[in-house]
């Protein structure tokens, strides 16, 4: 068979010759970079440390606070009452304390002999020490004290720390809460104390609130300390200050036990409807969890709770997880697959945490991949235990793999252990490298080494460092022990493999020449850079294994070879046919990128037209992510990625879509104002027109999971390409909708709102827009705030914009910075729409809150939009504002540079891709090698049908 399909060569050949310029790629594939610029910060001798000192350590803290939120209130009081042990003479003792005021302090030996000493205390504001001394008072070495401080403080207003919630309840009144967000370092901001993860202690809560509130925190409620007005806690165990919690509130909640454990969830009045999936899932995926590490649940309850501001899509807090309302509640009327999903997701990102993180705190944040690299592979790995048929890990691979392996390609990408010491570097560290790279990762060891080996070194791990602190040595330490225990032979230690993975950043490319006489293959590594000409010394320990098209077996993701940090090597006993494709790294478990000689590229197309189902599907997605690298980075010709992409007529898969419509998407940005731009909507009409008519526009009942996710990018591609039936059934669904009330089914709202709103007329959009203003489901506010920016109407979009300072309307305070973004993303009448808002309102917008943690929105957002100018005109326009607000507390000085950069990358793109992508689209329609390609894949399928 693999003879009949050699004619496909000639089209290979035909493909455009490689432009000689390096290729950079577009801004906005890596927004990443740019909210993480993950700068190199090097400590300085001479800088005064952010780390506590050493001389005492914290044993126990006895925490009481008041408040008045029912009213609204912001201000709280609070006394803490710390038991700590003097470890080396000294006549200071320092805790942490953000923007608390008017201390009071006494100190007494914890034996209670002696008496109550007052203390005089210093601040030092910069690193926030709050400094207690007492003149001619040493603290001994080996002795301990109860050190009580009271203090007052005000309810913030930033979704972080101590802070201020407010929602409209049913009757339209408005409802006060006091909730928590303390990682990294803001557990300081509701008491004094030692605000670094390994500082564990015991916590005991009390709250004085008003009677007709209830609050919850990390543990049970103490009955006997409790009464009206006043919410004491059982004591914690030894743990992490920002994990502490607590909610001051009305809410509501359901309650559930499985396995022994109590699980309750919480949201306001009016959503206990919505509870029952997080509930169900909360308590199945704990099940899960502690099965799988055969470690249980350290506390003596679970509870996860919706808040109706949170900066964070979730929180961790052992024993009280918190969340935004849309990753917790589930209508099941009106609710998505994707809600579903991203609850169940979310939901088991922050219950393995409870584990890692929790149980086994990180020693300091430089180690903060070691609980998010965990959480992020347990969110895919626990929802695959309790739900297998969902098959969530293609989800895994279309968004946190590829996510991780952009970021990595800058050739300066952090490493995953990284040194940190203030605040704010500590904050760069929330990035695709410490959850997306970290979980990727670990789950590739978890295939290389077999999930048995890497299960038992987890439980080693957790056995080993429960209640207390770790590093990444003792994890390798762990999975060493467990490979020893399992009699599994390892190429080098496992502590040699790992840290090539987490001391030095970057991700590898593995470029396979094969030998079609004896069947052996050669593989070398290098780091992978957009770049490539880019060098680097840089060298991994790599785990392969391959399958072939005489053995597509792709089920057992074990290391079958491994590169040993060495330049390259040669798999002789692989003997491959040479008609074989080949394709290494089976299910794309492993963390890197693999580019093939031209003629194993042919091969794999060849595959992929016969009978694409032979390859995983993880698989399919990889090749068109990597082939779009390479040829955007001249490392391939054009021809072969848009060649390979022509097997998609026949691909149904999620992952292999979504990755078609990243590469297709981008395209049609820099194409769309092309006057070739039509060449290249036939094209795409050609690779989505079978499946569009084979999934419709219609939700199927009882569906497997993905199918759903799998329509809606069929849909996106479909009407982007410009097919009449995809444009006429969409706005057709939306207009019922606004005439007659008839529901767009819950699965189809993205797409059909999006859609939809393309060709509306201003009563259509006026509909959807009073129905966002309206709606208290914040999830269907997420996908409306979305939609509503596909708008290709600049008199709606105008309208639309200038709702993002309008504080009389009824949008959020988070959701107010999010309407741009959809906007000036969705083409160049959005984003022309932007520009011209911010000339006039620059001042206004600059002032929204942020958020928790959140850079300026007008900055953020003039950074975002110059990611996607792509003419003359439209960069003239974008510099207009920036001369304007160029000086503006605002911005930084280094706004013309960050504009500059993300233009010029742009337009760099656009000189190297654009002539061969539409040079070959354009052969496409006009029959070379349309008319080939067609004739050929029919040839392939009766081929097909008489020889299998």
């Amino acid at each position: 068979m693999a003879r009949a399909l050699v004619p496909i060569f000639v089209l290979f050949a035909a493909a455009i010759t490689q432009a000689s310029v390096v290729r950079q790629f577009p801004p906005f594939e890596r927004l990443e970079l740019l909210e993480n610029p993950n700068q190199r910060l090097t400590p300085r001798a001479d800088e005064d440390t952010y780390r506590l000192p050493n001389n005492t350590e914290p044993i126990s803290y006895d925490v009481t606070i008041s408040t008045n939120v029912h009213t609204g209130e912001t201000g709280f009081s609070g006394t803490v009452v710390i038991t700590l042990e003097v470890i080396e003479n000294s006549e200071i003792i320092v805790v942490h304390a953000r923007q608390l005021a008017n201390f009071s302090a006494t100190i007494r030996q914890a034996d209670g002999q002696g008496n109550d000493i007052a203390l005089e205390y210093t601040q030092d504001i910069d690193r926030e020490f709050l400094k207690f001394f007492a003149n001619g008072v040493t603290f001994t070495a080996g002795t301990k004290w109860l050190l009580t401080i009271k203090y007052e403080g005000n309810l913030r207003t930033d979704n972080g720390g101590f802070y201020l919630s407010t929602y409209t309840d049913e009757n339209g009144a408005t409802k006060y809460l006091a909730t928590t967000q303390f990682e990294s370092t803001d557990a300081r901001h509701a008491f004094p104390c030692y605000d670094e993860p390994a500082k564990r202690a015991n916590f005991t809560i009390t709250i004085h609130h008003d009677p007709s509130y209830n609050v919850i925190s990390n543990m049970p409620v103490n009955e006997a300390k409790t009464s009206s007005g006043v919410t004491s806690f059982e004591p914690t165990p030894k743990m992490p200050s920002y994990l502490i919690a607590f909610i001051v509130s009305e809410f509501v909640y359901s309650n559930g036990e499985l396995n022994d454990l109590p699980q309750r969830v919480f949201s306001r009045k009016g959503t206990e409807h919505e509870q029952e999936w997080a509930l169900t899932t909360g308590m199945l995926v704990e099940k899960r969890l502690s099965g799988y590490f055969n470690v249980p649940f350290a506390l003596p309850k679970l509870d996860q709770a919706a808040m109706p501001d949170f900066a964070a899509g979730a929180m961790e807090n052992w024993g009280l997880a918190t969340y935004r309302e849309e990753y917790l509640l589930y209508n099941t009327e009106n609710s998505t697959v994707d809600t579903q999903t991203n609850i169940a997701t979310i939901e088991a990102h922050e219950d393995a945490h409870m584990w890692f993180g929790d149980l086994v705190a990180i020693e300091w944040w430089s180690y903060l991949w070691l609980k998010e690299g965990f959480a992020t592979l347990f969110e895919n790995l626990a929802v695959d235990l309790a739900y297998p048929e969902w098959d969530i890990f293609q989800t895994f691979h279309a968004a946190n793999y590829q996510r991780a392996l952009i970021t990595d390609a800058n050739p300066n990408a952090r490493p995953l252990t990284y040194f940190v010491e203030k605040p704010s570097e500590i904050g760069l560290l929330y990035d695709g490298i410490s959850y997306a790279k970290g979980g990727s990762v670990l789950d590739m060891w978890r295939h290389a080494l077999t999930n048995k080996v890497f299960q038992r070194g987890l439980h080693n791990y957790l056995e080993a460092n429960k209640f207390s602190s770790a590093n990444e040595t003792d994890l390798f330490d762990a999975i060493a022990l467990a490979a020893r225990e399992e009699n599994f032979p390892v190429k080098a230690t496992i502590g040699e493999m790992f840290s090539s993975w987490t001391r030095q950043g970057g991700v590898p490319l593995l470029t396979v020449e094969r030998n079609y006489d004896d069947g052996s293959f050669t593989i070398k590594q290098e780091q992978y850079t957009d770049d490539k000409n880019y060098e680097s010394s840089m060298l991994w320990y790599v785990p392969i294994n391959y399958a072939v098209h005489s053995s597509p077996d792709f089920r057992n993701t074990m290391a079958t070879h491994y590169l040993l940090k060495e330049k390259e090597m040669t798999v002789g006993d692989a003997k491959t046919n040479k008609d074989d494709w080949l394709i290494l790294n089976k299910q794309s478990t492993g963390y890197y990128r693999v580019n093939y000689d031209s003629k194993n590229w042919q091969l794999i197309t060849e595959g992929l037209i016969s009978r694409p189902h032979k390859i995983h599907p993880r698989n399919r997605a990889q090749l068109i992510s990597d082939l779009y690298r390479f040829a955007s980075s001249g490392r391939v010709p054009h021809g072969t990625l848009l060649q390979l992409l022509t097997y998609l007529p026949k691909e149904d898969q999620y992952a292999p879509w979504s990755a078609a419509n990243t590469v297709i998407t981008l395209f049609n940005r820099y194409l769309g104002s092309d006057s070739a731009f039509g060449n290249f909507q036939f094209y795409v009409n050609h690779l989505v027109n079978e499946q569009y008519d084979k999934f419709g526009v219609n939700d199927v009942h009882g569906e497997q999971h993905l199918a759903k996710y799998t329509r809606n990018v069929v849909i996106n591609v479909a009407c982007l390409a410009g097919l009449e039936s995809c444009l006429k059934e969409t706005k057709d669904k939306l207009q019922t909708l606004v005439d007659n009330g008839t529901p767009i089914e819950a699965n189809l709202q993205a797409p059909v709102y999006c859609n939809g709103l393309k060709q509306a007329n201003d009563e259509t959009f006026d509909f959807v827009y009073n129905k966002l203003m309206n709606s208290n489901d914040q999830a269907e506010r997420r996908l409306l705030i979305s939609a509503l920016g596909c708008a290709q109407s600049s008199k709606q979009l105008e309208k639309y914009v200038s709702s993002s300072i309008d504080k009389s309307n009824k949008l959020r305070t988070q959701e107010r910075y999010t309407i741009l973004s959809p906007t000036y993303s969705r083409g160049e009448v959005g984003l022309l729409v932007c520009i011209d808002f911010l000339l006039e309102n620059w001042e206004a917008y600059g002032n929204l809150n942020a958020g928790f943690g959140g850079g300026n929105p007008l900055y953020s957002d003039i950074i975002g939009m110059s990611a996607y100018v792509v003419t003359d005109s439209q960069k003239a326009k974008l510099q207009e504002l920036v001369d304007k607000v160029k000086g503006s507390a605002f911005v930084p000085s280094t706004l013309q540079s960050s504009v500059d950069d993300n233009i010029q990358a742009n337009m760099d793109w656009l000189s190297a891709n654009r002539e061969p992508i539409i040079s070959w689209v354009s052969s496409f329609r006009n029959g070379s090698p349309a008319i080939s390609a067609s004739i050929l894949a029919m040839a392939l399928c009766l081929l097909a049908s008489k020889l299998f």
